[in-house]
């Protein structure tokens, strides 16, 4: 992911493409969210849904990669039109909430306007209707913080480095924004040393 001008998206969106949906209307699972989605190599798309523990003995272990008891599964698929347009734009995904029916908003980082832009042409050729809820571009605020120090913290707070437990980890994340490790925690512990500087010592 480019770090030129990354912007926050929300979308609202009727996707009847959606496997993960079709699967949890017939466990007779109703809430539940679609917390991340990631290309593999062999070619599949994992999808990590979360869900209230109390469902968890609905779950068949065998239509998943993985299953924990607090309440996470896994599961391995082709993809529907929606994941692929948004993976295959080299963005990423933060969640996709499951609103009613098939409604769902996605909330996803894109690493420019022009690469939203193309993301919501391809949806559309797919027939599909997305409904803009936010667009949010990054805009440096502290004067403290280099701008790629800024970027870079904004993206890891955006993308849950920051949540407890994360949603991403380090090499995920140095993986998305285009940098090693080593670098990644150099950037975010400079960054993080400044912000505690300045609000503790102004």
């Amino acid at each position: 992911m480019s770090l030129n001008e990354p912007h926050h998206i929300a979308i609202e969106i009727v996707n009847k493409g959606c496997r993960g949906l079709r699967m949890f209307e017939h466990l007779g699972v109703e809430q539940y969210t679609l917390a991340d989605i990631r290309s593999l190599p062999e070619g599949p798309t994992r999808h990590l849904i979360k869900f209230p523990k109390e469902y968890i003995s609905k779950i068949p272990e065998d239509k998943f990669a993985k299953i924990n008891n607090s309440g996470e599964a896994w599961f391995d698929s082709d993809g529907c039109d929606v994941c692929n347009t948004i993976l295959s734009h080299r963005s990423f995904l933060v969640s996709a909430r499951h609103v009613s029916g098939y409604t769902i908003v996605y909330d996803f980082v894109v690493p420019n306007r022009e690469t939203f832009k193309n993301i919501i042409s391809t949806l559309e050729d797919h027939g599909l209707e997305p409904r803009i809820l936010e667009v949010t571009k990054f805009k440096p605020k502290m004067k403290d913080l280099t701008e790629k120090q800024e970027r870079v913290l904004w993206l890891a707070l955006k993308l849950g480095f920051f949540d407890y437990p994360r949603r991403i980890n380090s090499i995920e994340l140095s993986r998305k924004i285009g940098i090693v490790p080593s670098t990644l925690s150099e950037i975010t512990r400079r960054g993080i040393s400044k912000i505690l500087k300045h609000y503790f010592e102004a």
